[in-house]
């Protein structure tokens, strides 16, 4: 029997959803030609050119099942309660992932103060076992420490969930959550320093201000955490910049954490607290069987007792094709050029390969070294298809630690985290 995880719980709210008007958008989207005309407020020439069910690329987004979130788009959303929205892969090819195609992942409501942008009786408390406890305001967090600016991949341990079978409860993440952007801040260890922390620090939790979907004072959205060497690691940062801009509403703002290498949700938004603890975090999400990952291979459906399982901590090595996009035909002898990323939890990836005969031979590509630590990295290679008739391309990485991206989605587990089994697109050489 399946053990059911649910790392997105149902609201009981009569809030106004962000999908509203999402019928009436695919209504426009297969209506006939005078409805899309009037959709698009123009006349469509050609359009006795249009093949049939082809709908014009300003509605295919929204015909895709795609709808306009502020500040974002071409997302996908797979729930708005929370709001949770991944980036089709193809729109991932920017060496720095924009900030309105990266992805979202919420647990609860986004925070008043992060709408209004209202920093009032806004500061950064850092308590529990240190000998100086803090309250810092950006400001002062801003003055006290010195800067650094990264690109660090951001990735929910969920990505890949849709291709685990029987599926897992929850997001059903296909490759786009995952981003690379450009963040700006201080390291928490600097900050750590200063507040002391004491032998006896074992672990540090976070406290956000986003409410809880029941929104009950008492009841955190989410609030997990890293051991005290995870927190102190020379990349782990406080961040109140994303792309050379104040964070964005949706990712966090004023402040958030970020614990890259790890699942992003340990990386908490709208931080109002760091707390260390003397003892594992036991915060929301931290206990039961979320983000952690049976000790043992289980046959698929097998339920797993919360003891046998282990936190996820180093995300798998992982790689995308950015381009070209499935089903695409090229010219046979032409060359067919593809170009993506390559990530790892466990710092760089040392080698890249595609196939394009089912993984009887592999051809290198070429690879470029990380902006930084935790920053993707591009590869690309071009290749000439020997005949016609249709291809898969597979995409293989492989780290600095030897490990390589399995072929098939990797051992089943109750939460479907973790897949970095390799992306195939198809081609056909014509």
């Amino acid at each position: 029997m399946q053990n059911k995880i649910h790392d997105s719980e149902p609201d009981d709210t009569n809030e106004p959803s962000v999908l509203d008007g999402l019928n009436r958008r695919k209504f426009l989207a297969s209506g006939g030609l005078a409805t899309l005309a009037a959709a698009l407020g123009a006349p469509i020439p050609f359009a006795d050119k249009l093949a049939p069910g082809l709908v014009p690329e300003a509605l295919a987004a929204e015909a895709a099942g795609l709808t306009e979130i502020p500040g974002k788009r071409g997302l996908r959303i797979l729930g708005d309660r929370p709001l949770n929205a991944e980036t089709p892969v193809t729109l991932l090819h920017d060496d720095i992932t924009p900030t309105e195609h990266h992805f979202i992942r919420n647990n609860g409501h986004v925070p008043e103060r992060a709408e209004k942008k209202d920093l009032n009786g806004w500061s950064l408390t850092i308590d529990g076992e240190v000998n100086k406890p803090l309250q810092l305001t950006l400001d002062q967090l801003k003055k006290s420490y010195k800067h650094y600016t990264r690109a660090l991949v951001l990735e929910c341990a969920g990505n890949g969930r849709a291709g685990y079978n029987p599926p897992a409860s929850g997001n059903q993440w296909t490759l786009g959550a995952v981003g690379c952007a450009l963040y700006t801040g201080v390291l928490l260890k600097d900050v750590l320093k200063d507040a002391g922390v004491k032998s006896s620090a074992v672990y540090i939790g976070y406290i956000g201000e986003d409410p809880h979907l029941s929104r009950l004072p008492n009841k955190d959205a989410i609030s997990r955490g890293v051991p005290i060497a995870k927190a102190l690691d020379e990349n782990t940062m406080l961040v109140w910049e994303m792309n050379g801009e104040p964070l964005p509403t949706l990712h966090g703002w004023p402040l958030r954490l970020i614990c890259p290498g790890w699942p992003a949700s340990t990386s908490g938004k709208w931080l109002k607290r760091i707390w260390v603890r003397d003892r594992v975090h036991d915060g929301t999400k931290m206990t039961g069987h979320s983000y952690r990952l049976p000790r043992y291979p289980v046959a698929p459906g097998t339920e797993v007792d919360e003891k046998d399982m282990d936190f996820i901590e180093e995300q798998p090595v992982k790689s995308i094709i950015t381009n070209p996009a499935t089903g695409m035909e090229v010219a046979l002898g032409q060359e067919l050029k593809l170009s993506g990323h390559a990530w790892s939890g466990f710092g760089d990836v040392t080698a890249m390969h595609v196939s394009y005969d089912f993984g009887a031979t592999w051809v290198k590509c070429t690879l470029d070294k990380p902006r930084n630590k935790y920053a993707w990295q591009n590869w690309n290679v071009a290749l000439k298809l020997p005949q016609r008739g249709y291809y898969e391309i597979w995409a293989r990485a492989t780290d600095h630690t030897g490990r390589m991206q399995p072929m098939l989605v990797p051992g089943w587990n109750p939460g479907g985290y973790c897949n970095n089994a390799m992306q195939r697109i198809a081609i056909k050489a014509v």
